[in-house]
This record gives C-alpha cells, structure tokens and sequence, in this order.
C-alpha cells in the first residue's frame, strides 16, 4: 500500500506558537505512523537556514522580509512573539503579492510531493487561497481560535474566506464551543467540523519531585500583551503584599502593550523574574517548580500551555472562556480555578469600567489558591490526570488520522 503523503500549510513561523507547535507535533506523529509529511511555512528571510538544519522534514519556504514580501510575516495575533505585521493592514500590493506568492509556492510544493491530502492551519486567508486553488484536493483545516478573531477585524478579507473556507472538506475544532462558532461564523455544516483539541508533549511535560513548601511560585507562559491579560495580572499581584510569592513570566512581545508590561513589572520588583521567550524543555523544567500557573486571557483557543500545566502538577487559575468548562469542569476546584469574565468590548478587550473588578476578582482567586498551595503543595486529582491523558500528542493524533482515513477513502 502506498504510504500517505500530507502536506502541511501554515502562513507563519512554526518555531515560536502555538499553531506552529501543533503543525510540528502532528508532523512528528505522522512519521511514527508511516506517513510521509511535507510542509508549506512563511518565515522571515534570515531564518531560512536554521528552519532547515532544524528539521529533517521537506519544506517550501514563502519568505517575507525580502522581495515580492518585503514587510514582516503577517501573524494571527496582532501581537505576535516576533516582528510581524497585521492582516488588517495587508491591502492593496501587499494583498496581492501575498496571494501571489503563496500560491506560486503551494504548487510547486504540490507538483514535488504530490499529496493525497491537504492539512492547513487557520480557517483564514492561507486556507481560502489553498481550497480555492486545490479544488479537488481532500482539504482538512484547524481552527486555533485566533482565525475566527481575525475574521471579526478584517471586514476587507471575510467575504473571500468564507466564500472558500465553506468548501473545505473537514474542519478541526479545538472544543464544542468552538464548533458551534464555526458553524456560526461561516455558515457550515454540523457535519464537516470534528472536534479534535490540541495536545501537549508527554515526554518532558512530566511531574518533578515535590515542590517547595517555602514561599509559592506562580507562573505565566505566552506573549506580553493586554489580550492575554498579563497588565490585569500584574496589577492583581500589586494587592497581594503580605503572602510569599514569586511571579514567573515566560514569554515575549513587542510594541506599547509589551512596553506596559515590563513597566508594570518595576512595580513588582524582584518578586518577578522575567524569563523573556524560553524553549519548551526550559518552560517543562520551570513548570515543575512552580505551584501555580495563570492564564487571565479575554480570547484563546485550547491554550496547550494548560494541559502541559496540569501534566507537570501545576495548579490552574484561568479565565472562563469558552470550551474551558467543558474540558477542565470535572476537576477539583482547589486544582483549576475558572474566573468569570464581564462582557467585552471587543472580542479580546474588556470595557474600561469593568477593569477594576476584573484585577479584583483574579486577586482573589490568586489568594484562594496561594493558601491552597501552602497547605498542600502538591496536588492530587485523579480529574486533572485523566485530562491530561487524553490531550497527548500521541491521543490528539489518533483523533486526527480518523479524520485523514476518512478524506483519502474511496
């Protein structure tokens, strides 16, 4: 029988997130299993060369910061962990080159590996010009959650995703929620989104010894900015002054929402460490010292820093956004604490008035737990294990080689 050939798409750098973890995972998952894997990636220019020595699967680049792409790669998030520009600035020539360039590299990848499968990341623009130009392609996309914002903020590109994205053959969900706002946003079937979720590395997200019983250690892993939340958890730690603990932030960003971080971080001292972007064997190391990890975002898709979390024996405090009841609902509360959000302003931003009770309310969320942890630092929930369980890389991707078997069926 003939092995399967995947050809794997995604429109950023698939080093430094969490789409670009996901792709590599499921790479890696796919070549255990005798499928032969071949990927599509748009990275700056200068990082050509250590993407290929870091990785023995073939690759064709689109590469911006150079001519006909001179402006940085365009993220999904308007704040990305490297230099980047925003879809709801990429108009005019840029647009045009953008496609342009793309679908010159897609078919000569298309004419090299001659996939019996398509699967691109975001239900956004890449996956539009790829249906439309693969029509008869078997086509399976994931939803990482950041794709239905950007559909929101750029009225100038929704028409042509949903026009195309309505023709993929199989959606990705990340939960229950999240399928039900695909079906809403682009108008598609029940029956052609499988929910699926991400998954986290099993190998080095592990617990460690005992934790400390001296002082609690908190932990933040993403990128610095006002959507994830990071300026509300800083100012809520301000209010904690007479319990012993220590923040961890590990991560990056750029512009004024970063600049606002590191600022109020000052206010904090040397009860922060500022770690900057660490690798995932560093952040799984960290991971299983830290008692507590916090995740105060207003928009995300199934963050997998949160099963990584659980896996390594942290304590959760998070947001409530949706899918999260769903999945971490049945564990003990003195494990993941879910903290309700007001309505928002934007679909990542909260109204001015409700910030103050937003800081007050993860503060004290962040008391509860801290008294937790110091009269049991460790924890012990069978839930949060068995969570854990089902989200390895190695149980999201039987999930997913259904969903393949099921396109490259006769």
């Amino acid at each position: 029988m003939t092995a399967l050939r995947i050809l794997h798409v995604l429109g950023q750098r698939p080093e430094m997130t969490g789409s670009g973890i996901y792709l590599e995972a499921l790479i890696g998952e796919s070549r255990k299993h005798g499928i032969s894997c071949f990927r599509v990636v748009g990275i700056p220019a200068g990082s050509l060369e250590p993407l290929a020595a870091g990785s023995s699967v073939d690759t064709e680049s689109v590469l911006f910061d150079s001519v006909p792409l001179d402006f940085p790669v365009v993220g999904m998030s308007d704040v990305m962990p490297y230099r980047s520009s925003l879809f709801s600035e990429l108009k005019g020539r840029r647009l045009t080159a953008y496609k342009a360039e793309f679908i010159r590299v897609l078919e000569a990848a298309v004419n090299r590996f001659h996939p019996h499968l398509l699967h691109t990341n975001h239900l956004f623009l890449l996956s539009a010009l790829a249906r439309k130009r693969f029509p008869n392609l078997p086509m399976v996309t994931t939803c990482h959650g950041t794709d239905l914002r950007q559909v929101e903020l750029c009225p100038h590109l929704r028409s042509f995703v949903r026009r195309y994205c309505r023709r993929i053959d199989k959606i990705i969900a990340l939960s229950a929620d999240q399928k039900a706002d695909i079906q809403q946003v682009y108008d598609v079937s029940e029956k052609s989104i499988a929910v699926i979720g991400g998954g986290y590395d099993d190998t080095i997200f592990t617990r460690g010894p005992q934790r400390s019983t001296e002082g609690v250690e908190l932990l933040y892993a993403g990128k610095l900015n006002r959507s994830k939340g990071v300026p509300w958890l800083l100012r809520s730690l301000m209010k904690i002054t007479d319990l012993d603990w220590h923040l961890h932030l590990a991560g990056s960003g750029s512009g004024p929402e970063y600049d606002e971080c590191i600022e109020l971080t000052r206010h904090l001292g040397d009860r922060v460490s500022l770690h900057g972007y660490i690798s995932h064997r560093c952040l799984a190391d960290l991971m299983k010292r830290v008692h507590i990890q916090i995740l105060p975002s207003f928009f995300e898709g199934l963050p997998l820093v949160l099963f990584e979390g659980l896996a390594s024996g942290c304590r959760v405090i998070a947001t409530e956004l949706p899918g999260f009841r769903e999945i971490f609902g049945k564990t003990r509360r003195d494990t993941v604490r879910l903290v309700p959000l007001p309505p928002l302003e934007t679909i990542d931003r909260p109204y001015q008035k409700d910030e103050p009770g937003l800081v007050e309310v993860l503060s004290n969320s962040l008391v509860d737990m801290i008294a937790t942890v110091n009269r049991f630092p460790d924890v012990d929930d069978p839930q949060a294990e068995a969570i854990a369980a089902d989200y390895t890389w190695s149980r999201v991707f039987e999930r997913t080689f259904s969903v393949y078997k099921e396109m490259v069926s006769p």
